[in-house]
């Protein structure tokens, strides 16, 4: 039986179209994808090198 299960993902400069062709491609089947927040970073905040912040 199919099970309907929401996530909530964030991406840096990603594209909702984009977003959605990844997942389509990965073989997920995407019902709905909505933005929901959006904030600017100032420079440096959020790099991969500085992963762990206040999001981990």
């Amino acid at each position: 039986m199919p099970v309907q299960i929401n996530y909530m993902l964030k991406v840096r400069d990603g594209k909702l179209g984009a977003v959605r062709k990844a997942l389509t491609d990965a073989g997920i089947e995407v019902i709905s994808l909505v933005e929901v927040y959006k904030e600017e970073l100032d420079k440096g905040e959020g790099d991969i090198a500085g992963a762990g912040g206040k999001d981990a």
